[in-house]
């Protein structure tokens, strides 16, 4: 399967049984849409994202959803097919805890677009600040953006010292 990003499409082809099917897909995006949280589940569950996500806790996804300070998603038709859950102050630090695209239409642009839209929702001088998941680690530097390298977590209050 072949998908090529040109501006708000989607171009697909497909070959089967030696015949080709092109589809054409009209990418909406939008800002803070209610979403449900089983439309966040299923698209979780089309993404390696789903494996390191509460999907089998329904009310601590819609906590999810529902504290977030900023939820940018892109659609096709009613199908959710990617989302970037943020939480921030929208002046000095924009956390981007969620970035998830189905597999499906991944390579496609959609990420890229997701962060953009998120980016220019904050005001000027703010920075976006990620956690990439190990399959996207690579991805990143590509897109333009900078590693940082102090990075902490802390799971356990027990831990604290």
């Amino acid at each position: 399967m072949l998908i090529v990003w040109n501006d708000s499409f989607v171009y697909s082809e497909l070959w089967a049984s030696g015949l080709e099917e092109r589809i054409y897909m009209d990418i909406q995006y939008t800002v803070n849409k209610p979403i449900s949280a089983a439309q966040f589940i299923d698209l979780l569950k089309e993404t390696t994202l789903g494996g390191r996500r509460p999907i089998d806790n329904l009310d601590r996804i819609q906590g999810m959803l529902d504290n977030a300070d900023l939820i940018v998603t892109a659609w096709i038709g009613e199908k959710l097919v990617g989302i970037a859950r943020s939480v921030t102050d929208f002046n000095f630090c924009c956390y981007l805890s969620d970035l998830a695209v189905s597999e499906n239409v991944q390579a496609s642009g959609i990420g890229k677009e997701l962060i953009r839209t998120t980016f220019l929702e904050l005001k000027e001088g703010c920075t976006l600040y990620l956690v990439a998941a190990p399959q996207a680690v690579n991805y990143y530097p590509k897109i333009g953006m900078t590693r940082h390298e102090s990075a902490w977590t802390l799971n356990d209050v027990a831990a604290l010292k």
